[in-house]
């Protein structure tokens, strides 16, 4: 079981990671920051595709962590019922 909950434990912490960093380029509200973002880089084209790319990757990141904390828990809990 541990061989299986420290490479959940890691990955958990970097998706929390990206999605801190993806909420943080998404604050402001009148698309300043991604206007800028995507003129200077124009990786992701337009301000209105930008939008569209950080929304399913937010989307993606939440399910993703979800699914990795829930997973946790279950261990943890087989774990908590084992060694009693």
């Amino acid at each position: 079981m541990y061989t299986v909950k420290f490479p959940l434990t890691i990955i958990g912490a970097i998706v929390s990671i990206f999605l801190i960093s993806i909420i943080l380029l998404r604050v402001p509200k009148e698309n300043v920051g991604l206007t800028s973002f995507a003129n200077k880089s124009n990786v992701l084209g337009s301000p209105s595709s930008a939008e569209r790319v950080l929304n399913i990757a937010t989307m993606t990141g939440i399910f993703l962590y979800l699914a990795i904390a829930f997973q946790l828990n279950l261990l943890y809990i087989d774990d908590y019922i084992l060694f009693q």
